[in-house]
């Protein structure tokens, strides 16, 4: 078949110039958009000198200005001589062989490193044919985000954790520690973890590349008809990053997945059982991850379109893989993580190797699902998916607390929707940049800004504010009772020492007790009553009379409220109660019961 190619070369140059490209009709201009949390992307090789030396054409052509790709193939014919056979495919981006790895980086990866930096999680991954550059993709833009992580234009201080795995079949491998065996297993919460793999804390730009390099010669790689150094295994470089300023939020994820190259039939006919298994454990693998990333791609875009999932949940098989189910993160619909993927499909444009560069191109489109154009919503004070930046902006100055959060701040141009998807790290960042705003604050408005949303999906129990226009003051006053502020209309303006009462929620300061559970230095506690109201026999938590004659001060007994199992939620100890004297008490903290988890959550 290649020595058909090479002679027919000439004719096959004419019958590719003669070609009229049609308008794809896949491209989704006039019926959606691509999916902005999922953007597929396809970079076309260069050709090179032995395949230009022994008389291949090329392939695979980008059509300008679009995001289009044509392939043409060579066919024999009983009559009139050899054919073409043309193919499009659309995918986000297309880099043709002139482009740069920085210009890759410029457009589509650097977006991912303040997302991550921010809280989010970013996954790269790069999949092709052996042989069609993923490794010297990945490879350099790794660097790329290195030089960006350790001098670039990034706010705030952090601490940068990396580690780097190699997936062989279903077995994993550490490329930090001398290729020590690790296992991928999930923890309580559900978390895939990689345990055994040790993390290295690099603090500079050097101390980052030399990890690189060090995982990179330990790598398998192997021999085959396309590429002499092949890599036969999946490698994943996790950079986790730490916010110091929020340690209570979950850390920024950073995945950059160098795939292993898929093969044809004809390229494993010369392979020992060995390797057969090898190449069939990687298409199955490659297979896999094609129907977890489309699965999750088309959840996202019906919630996009619709402002909430309507449809049956698409199914996605993250555990029929190892490396699937290291990347949990990415596929399943109900992470709670904020998550943001590109994947770039390498391909190799020379003429003999036009079928497999194919199925590359087929892969990369079935990976992008077009979103529909969402239609415009009608605004409604109680739906978040709704607001546009003014109405978001109205919302946080009359719902986040006393001093109010600045909306500019916040939300500088992001609407309703956008801040529902920024990153829980950076959203409590952006509230911290108030003046006078503690954590605490920050953190309860931000559960109250999520609650909306998801009462609004759930068609729960009405709000206060939707409450309030029902102009029935007893109406009124049940909905605020589903929180621990007092009911009564005008008694916020009431001094904090003047409204003390039982069922108000403090924070407070104490030495007397040890309770292990403090947040900050500050304890939170639930007022039961004054210490004099109780009997004598009653004791506290630490078995002390509680009633212990001739005290000094206004003394309470308060049930001491501890963190959750949940992220930002507590629990209520009524049996635990210790006595705070009111001096002790710094001021009220706003607490709401969800009777779904069951947990109690800070609210403004």
């Amino acid at each position: 078949m290649e020595q058909f190619l090479i002679e027919n070369a000439d004719h096959y140059n004419k019958l590719v110039a003669a070609y009229k490209p049609q308008l794809s009709k896949k491209t989704g201009d006039d019926t959606g958009v691509g999916n902005p949390d999922i953007i597929v992307s396809t970079r076309i090789r260069p050709m090179l000198e032995d395949e230009t030396a022994q008389g291949f054409p090329s392939g695979v052509f980008p059509r300008k200005s679009t995001n289009v790709v044509d392939l043409h193939e060579l066919r024999k014919a009983i009559r009139w001589g050899p054919s073409l056979n043309s193919s499009n495919f659309t995918v986000d981006y297309v880099f043709g062989s002139e482009s740069t790895t920085a210009e890759i980086y410029d457009q589509l990866v650097q977006p991912l490193v303040p997302w991550a930096w921010g809280g989010g999680v970013g996954t790269l991954f790069a999949y092709g044919q052996t042989g069609s550059g993923k490794t010297f993709t990945v490879s350099g833009l790794e660097r790329h985000i290195a030089e960006t992580l350790m001098s670039g234009p990034l706010e705030g201080d952090r601490k940068i954790n990396v580690c780097i795995i190699e997936l062989a079949g279903q077995t994993a491998f550490d490329l930090l520690n001398a290729r020590k065996q690790i296992s991928i297993l999930e923890d309580s919460f559900g978390t895939s973890q990689m345990a055994g793999a040790l993390e290295h804390a690099v603090t500079s730009l050097d101390a980052f590349l030399e990890l690189i390099n060090t995982a990179a010669s330990l790598r398998h790689t192997a021999a085959t008809q396309k590429n002499d150094t092949s890599s036969r295994s999946h490698a994943i470089c996790r950079i986790r990053i730490e916010n110091p300023s929020v340690p209570s939020a979950e850390d920024g994820m950073l995945y950059l997945v160098d795939l292993a190259g898929s093969e044809a039939a004809r390229d494993r006919s010369a392979h020992d059982t060995a390797r057969m298994k090898e190449a069939r454990e990687i298409n199955t693998s490659l297979s896999v991850l094609k129907d977890c990333i489309r699965g999750r791609a088309m959840v996202d875009a019906d919630i996009q379109a619709t402002g909430k999932s309507t449809k049956k949940a698409a199914y996605v098989p993250f555990r029929q893989s190892t490396l699937t189910k290291t990347l949990k993160h990415v596929f399943e619909p109900a992470g709670a993580r904020s998550c943001k993927t590109v994947v770039v499909a390498c391909v190799n444009p020379c003429l003999a190797d036009v079928g497999a560069s194919k199925n590359t191109l087929r892969y990369a489109e079935m990976l992008r699902v077009v979103v529909p154009k969402a239609k415009t919503l009608e605004y409604n004070p109680g739906v978040p998916a709704t607001w546009n930046n003014e109405q978001l902006r109205a919302w946080i100055d009359a719902n986040s607390g006393q001093p109010p959060i600045s909306s500019a701040l916040l939300a500088p141009t992001e609407s309703g929707p956008q801040l529902l998807r920024l990153p829980i790290p950076t959203f409590l960042s952006r509230c911290l940049q108030t003046p006078s705003i503690t954590p605490e604050q920050a953190q309860a408005f931000q559960i109250k800004f999520w609650k909306t949303h998801v009462d609004a999906q759930t068609q729960s129990r009405p709000t206060a504010e939707e409450a309030d226009l029902g102009l029935d003051p007893e109406i009124v006053r049940q909905a605020r009772l589903s929180c621990s502020a007092d009911p009564e209309e005008g008694s916020s303006a009431v001094p904090f020492m003047e409204r003390i009462r039982p069922g108000m929620v403090v924070s407070y300061t104490t030495r007397d007790y040890f309770l292990g559970c403090n947040w900050k230095g500050t304890n939170f506690g639930m007022i039961m009553c004054p210490a004099e109201a109780v009997g004598e026999r009653v004791c506290d938590l630490m078995g002390q009379k509680v009633r212990k004659g001739n005290e000094e001060g206004r003394r309470w007994l308060v049930a001491v409220i501890t963190p959750a199992i949940l992220p930002g939620a507590y629990l209520v100890n009524v049996w635990k109660q210790i006595v705070v004297v009111e001096e002790q008490m710094q001021g009220e903290i706003l607490m709401e019961y969800d009777e779904a988890t069951r947990y109690y959550y800070l609210t403004v």
